[in-house]
C-alpha cells in the first residue's frame, strides 16, 4: 500500500507531539547534518568497545562512548537486503531484495529510499561505497535520490559486474553512473570522496550514506595496517593471517573515521551533524576471536547473524553521551526516526507503509518501549524460487524462532544453546501465525523480476553481467570474476524494459569490454594486486586465488557463432576466431522483455554468454536499390 502521505492519525499527532526533539530542532536552527556509515561484513564482536581484545578500534570506542547505542540492534544476515530495508524502513522481503545476486538484489523502483526523503527536503545528497541494489537504470543511487555517487554498483570488489581485476588498490569505481579509476586504497576513496562531498556543501544541509567496502574480502591490506597486529600472539587462533587481514581493514576503517570527525570538528560541523555508525551483518571473520558470546555469523539466523552495533551521535541533540537502549530495534527503524528528527518532507510520490518505528520517543526518554513487533527475515541467498520456512526467523523482543524448528529465549539463553520448541506450544503457534500472515503479503513466489530499461535516455548503456542471470541451474555459480575466468559453464536470461520503438544495439561477449579479449582466449597474464604485502601476491581469501592463473578458454572446440535472443527474436551469427563480440541490432517494439546470449561451437553446443551491452541505435535510413 502507497501513502500519498502520512496517515490522518498520524499527522494529527505530530502536531500536538510537543516533545524533546521537537524542541531541540527549533533550538539549533538549521536542520542537522546526516552521516550514515555502513561497514560491511563487520559483526557485533569486532569493536573493541564491545569486549573484543584483539582488535584496534580506537575511533570507533571513542564514538562508542558518545552516543546513544542500541544494543539489541538487527540488520538482516546478508548485505544487498540490509541495503534495502535501510533504505526503505522495510523489510526486505517487501522490496524485492531477497538475495546478493542473480538480479534478486536490485531494490523494487516504486520503493521511495530515504534519499529520496533527504533530496525533498532541501538536502544535498551524496552516496560513496557500496549500493549493491542495481547498477542500471532506473536502480542506480542517482536514480533513487542521491545526487552524487562514487562506488560499486552491484556486490563488491572482484564480482562479476565489478570492473574487471578491481583489488581495493587503485580501482575504477563508478562515478555518477560512468567507470573512473581512482588512485589508492579503495576505503581511504570512499572516505576522501565523502570529504569532498561534504566540503562543497557545508553551508547547506547535507546527507551522506557512506558505505565502505570492508571488511569484506578480499582482505587485501596495506603492510602498515597489517602490521598493528605482528605483536599479538595468533597461535590460539586458526588461520591467524587470515584473521589480521581481516581485523587490519577495520583498522584501517577505524583511522579514516577519526579522519572524518577530526574534519568535522575543524569545520564547525560536528555539533550540529548527525554522525550514525552500523553494519550490514554478522562478521565474516572475527567470530572465532570475539563474538560477544553469541552463537552464528554472516549469513546465519542465529543471533551472530543479524545482530550489529548501532550508534547514534548528535550533539546539539543533547545525544552525545554513552547511553545504552537495551530495546528491540532494527535497521526498518532509521528512516522513520530521521524523519522525525530531521523534520523530512515526503516526497510527492508518496511512500509504501513502513514496517520501521520511530526510535525518537527512546532517544529523548519520552517512552522506555516501543509497541509489540515481529522481524521477520530469510536467507535463502542463491535460490531462484524461494522456500516457505527455509532459512527463517520469526524475532521479538524475547523469542527467536528459527527455521519453524527451533525456539530460544533470547533474554533468558543469548547463547542460544536451548531449543524450547517444544515446551512453548502457544508461543511456537502465535509465531507460526505471524509468519504464515507476512508470507502471505509479500507473496513471495510471485514477486517479478527487476526490469532494467534499454535506451531510457538516462544512461548511454545497459551492461548485462552473469551476477545478474536469471540462472538455468541454481548449482552453478557466475556471480564472481573468479568463475567466469575458468568458464562455468551455464546459462541464464536478464529481464528488461524496452524502453521504445526502436532500433537497438547489443554487443556480445565473453569477456568484458575492458579487457578486449577475443571470444576464444584466456587470460594468459596473471593478475598480480596493486596491493603488496610481504612481497606475495595476495591471496582472495574466501574467494580462491583468482588471478593467481590465467583463465581458461569456456571450452573446445572453438566458438564459431554468437546466438542472441530478445523475446521471441533469436538471431545467430558467425564469427571468426579472433574476434571479441558479436554486434547485433534490432528493430523492437516496446515491451517488458527476455534477453539471453549463447557462444556457439563447431560442434553447435551452447554456453551463455557472460557480457551483454544494450542501447538504443538511431534508426539506419535505407535506401532502396533502383
Amino acid at each position: 500500500m502507497r501513502y500519498k502521505s502520512y496517515s490522518t492519525i498520524y499527522l494529527f499527532a505530530v502536531l500536538l507531539f510537543n516533545s524533546c526533539e521537537k524542541k531541540v530542532r527549533e533550538s539549533v536552527g538549521q536542520k542537522p547534518n546526516v552521516i550514515v556509515i555502513m561497514t560491511d561484513d563487520q559483526g557485533y564482536g569486532d569493536v573493541a568497545a564491545h569486549g573484543n581484545l584483539v582488535i584496534k578500534t580506537p575511533n570507533l570506542d571513542r564514538l562508542y562512548n558518545e552516543s546513544v547505542r542500541f544494543t539489541d540492534f538487527h540488520v538482516n544476515p546478508f548485505c544487498a537486503p540490509t541495503r534495502a530495508a535501510l533504505m526503505t524502513g522495510r523489510m526486505s522481503d517487501r522490496t524485492h531484495v531477497r538475495s546478493t545476486v542473480y538480479a534478486r538484489n536490485y531494490l523494487n523502483k516504486e520503493e521511495t529510499t530515504m534519499a529520496d526523503f533527504f533530496k525533498v527536503s532541501g538536502y544535498r545528497t551524496g552516496h560513496f561505497g557500496k549500493w549493491h541494489l542495481g547498477q542500471n537504470y532506473p536502480y542506480r543511487p542517482m536514480d533513487r535520490g542521491f545526487e552524487s555517487w562514487v562506488g560499486h554498483g552491484d556486490g563488491g570488489t572482484g564480482s562479476s559486474s565489478d570492473y574487471w581485476g578491481n583489488d581495493k588498490m587503485n580501482d575504477h569505481y563508478y562515478k555518477n553512473g560512468k567507470w573512473s579509476q581512482f588512485n589508492g586504497y579503495g576505503n581511504d576513496v570512499f572516505f576522501n570522496e565523502t570529504l569532498k562531498f561534504i566540503e562543497k556543501n557545508k553551508k547547506t544541509p547535507f546527507f551522506v550514506y557512506l558505505a565502505t567496502n570492508i571488511p569484506h574480502a578480499p582482505w587485501n591490506v596495506l603492510e602498515e595496517y597489517y602490521e598493528e597486529y605482528n605483536e599479538v600472539d595468533g597461535t590460539k587462533y586458526k588461520d591467524w593471517n587470515k584473521k589480521k587481514d581481516f581485523l587490519s581493514t577495520i583498522t584501517h576503517f577505524d583511522q579514516n573515521l577519526g579522519k572524518l570527525r577530526a574534519y568535522l570538528r575543524k569545520n564547525g560541523l560536528e555539533k550540529n551533524t548527525i554522525l550514525i555508525f552500523l553494519t550490514d551483518n554478522g562478521t565474516s571473520g572475527g567470530s572465532t576471536i570475539f563474538n560477544a558470546g553469541m552463537k552464528g555469523r554472516k549469513g546465519s539466523m542465529y543471533e551472530g547473524g543479524h545482530r550489529v552495533p548501532f550508534y547514534l551521535h548528535w550533539q546539539d541533540g543533547g545525544l552525545d553521551k554513552g547511553i545504552d537502549i537495551k530495546e528491540f530495534t532494527a535497521h526498518i527503524d532509521l528512516l522513520p526516526t530521521l524523519i522525525n528528527l530531521c523534520d523530512l518532507k515526503t516526497p510527492k510520490r508518496g511512500h509504501f507503509k513502513f514496517d520501521g518505528q520511530d526510535l525518537t520517543p527512546l532517544l529523548f526518554k519520552k517512552k522506555d518501549v516501543l509497541k509489540e513487533r515481529y522481524l521477520i527475515m530469510h536467507q535463502q541467498n542463491a535460490l531462484e524460487i524461494p522456500v516457505k520456512g527455509k532459512n527463517s526467523l520469526v524475532a521479538t523482543k524475547k523469542w527467536r524462532f528459527i527455521n519453524g524448528k527451533e525456539l530460544y529465549d533470547i533474554k533468558a539463553d543469548p547463547s542460544q544453546k536451548n531449543n524450547l520448541i517444544d515446551e512453548y506450544p502457544n508461543v511456537v503457534k502465535n509465531l507460526n501465525k505471524e509468519y504464515n500472515a507476512f508470507w502471505k503479503s509479500i507473496a513471495m513466489e510471485q514477486n517479478p523480476y527487476p526490469l532494467p530499461i534499454i535506451g531510457s535516455g538516462y544512461d548511454d548503456e545497459t551492461w548485462l553481467t552473469p551476477d545478474s542471470w536469471i540462472r538455468d541451474n541454481e548449482k552453478l555459480s557466475t556471480w564472481d570474476q573468479s568463475q567466469v575466468v575458468v568458464g562455468v559453464n551455464g546459462a541464464g536470461f536478464w529481464s528488461v524494459e524496452i524502453s521504445k520503438k526502436e532500433r537497438y544495439q547489443f554487443d556480445v561477449r565473453r569477456w568484458p569490454k575492458e579487457l578486449n579479449c577475443s571470444l576464444n582466449s584466456s587470460l594468459l597474464e596473471s593478475k598480480i594486486s596493486d596491493v603488496l604485502r610481504r612481497g606475495e601476491k595476495v591471496d582472495d581469501y574466501g574467494y580462491g586465488k583468482r588471478f593467481a592463473k590465467g583463465g581458461n578458454s569456456i571450452k573446445r572446440p572453438l566458438i564459431t557463432k554468437v546466438g542472441l535472443k530478445v523475446g521471441d527474436v533469436y538471431i545467430e551469427k558467425e564469427v571468426k576466431i579472433d574476434a571479441v563480440n558479436a554486434l547485433f541490432e534490432m528493430e523492437l517494439n516496446t515491451s517488458s522483455t527476455h534477453i539471453q546470449a549463447w557462444l556457439i561451437d563447431s560442434n553447435n553446443e551452447k554456453q551463455g554468454a557472460y557480457y551483454v551491452y544494450a542501447k538504443l541505435k538511431k534508426k539506419i535510413s535505407i535506401k532502396k536499390e533502383i
